[in-house]
């Protein structure tokens, strides 16, 4: 739905007027490489890898020089802890976090992370697709297997275009 490629344009709007930003991405994602923020037309940009032990408030205040906006791909892995940590950079560092990812997995369970960035976004936008049946605005992801949908399993499974679809 262009959720990676949203966060390279706006890393690159921000870079393009001298403003550095931090790149963030769940280290679950591993589909293109530890630590890779990749889109489906093959931009690509290394990205801090983000485990649910991690200390993000410390790592963004260690930071020599500050970021101007922090962000980060696949919130949905991000553990509670994580989205709290968040919500201090921008209330005690003063620096915007956009983050991007799915709000609910294929049963329509919201996921961890999506679950308290909702309870704790400022602004909350929809990146809006189509559904590959309807032709009407996807609400959630279809998991496949074998070109077959699968309506039972764990709620985390990586994967792209072959095990999802809108």
């Amino acid at each position: 739905s262009g959720k990676s490629i949203e966060i390279l344009k706006v890393a690159h709007n921000y870079e393009e007027q001298g403003k550095p930003v931090v790149i963030m991405t769940s280290a679950l994602d591993t589909r293109d490489g530890f630590g890779i923020v990749s889109s489906r037309i093959g931009m690509r940009r290394e990205a801090v890898p983000i485990t649910d032990e991690m200390d993000i408030f410390n790592y963004i205040d260690a930071l020599d020089d500050r970021p101007y906006c922090v962000l980060i791909d696949e919130c949905q892995f991000l553990s509670k802890k994580n989205v709290y940590d968040l919500a201090r950079v921008v209330d005690e560092l003063q620096v915007p976090v956009m983050a991007f990812g799915l709000k609910n997995d294929f049963q329509n369970e919201l996921f961890e992370g999506s679950k308290y960035l909702l309870l704790l976004a400022d602004k909350i936008d929809e990146i809006k697709t189509i559904c590959q049946y309807c032709s009407k605005k996807a609400i959630m992801q279809l998991r496949m297997k074998d070109n077959r949908p699968i309506y039972e399993g764990e709620q985390i499974q990586i994967g792209g275009n072959e095990t999802y679809i809108p």
